[in-house]
């Protein structure tokens, strides 16, 4: 978790709304998943 806290956005909660705020943790995660299953293969 403390890894979201690198993007601003999250660890700001820039979004009024939870929805985008899920929204946004959902991609920041997917992101980081990314990164780490690109950087395995």
């Amino acid at each position: 978790f403390s890894k979201l806290k690198h993007f601003r956005r999250v660890a700001t909660r820039y979004d009024k709304l939870a929805a985008n705020f899920l929204a946004m943790v959902q991609l920041a995660s997917m992101r980081l998943w990314l990164r780490v299953y690109e950087s395995t293969t």
